[in-house]
């Protein structure tokens, strides 16, 4: 199912770099930019957060949170987030629940090889949990323009 701008966003439980469960309702009454990517510390993944990093107080004064979404282990979202300084949360999700429920996983290209995997994609969700807005074509470096 291909998720459209309006509908509810899927509720989802999963834990942090940290280990702490994390759900979508944590984030009710608040804005959420909830963001998809396929790798830590990946070029184009490192691009993506740093950008959303260096323009992250931006998104606080306009009363956005933000949440990165992988298959990686908590372990690995840890050093990630370590090695970067970023300020905000990396969910796992291993099992690729959540991936599923929002439609991003699918088939991708890479030097014409054809595979499975996490396809970049940012949801905006408002305060009362429905999508405002679908970013499926991230420009990592401008990403938070593409947001904002």
């Amino acid at each position: 199912m291909q998720l459209q701008v309006g509908q509810k966003a899927p509720t989802f439980k999963t834990t942090s770099e940290k280990g702490e469960t994390v759900s979508l309702s944590d984030y009710k009454g608040k804005k959420l930019v909830l963001y998809f990517y396929p790798k830590d510390d990946t070029p184009t993944c490192t691009i993506e957060a740093c950008d959303l990093r260096d323009n992250y107080e931006g998104f606080k004064s306009k009363g956005y949170e933000i949440l990165g979404i992988s298959m990686d282990t908590e372990k690995k979202h840890a050093k990630f987030i370590k090695k970067f300084s970023l300020p905000f949360s990396l969910l796992s999700d291993v099992e690729h629940k959540i991936i599923s429920d929002y439609g991003v996983w699918g088939e991708k290209m890479l030097f014409g090889r054809k595979y499975l995997g996490i396809i970049r994609t940012t949801f905006v969700i408002n305060e009362s949990g429905i999508i405002e807005q679908i970013i499926e074509k991230v420009d990592a470096k401008n990403h938070s323009a593409q947001i904002i």
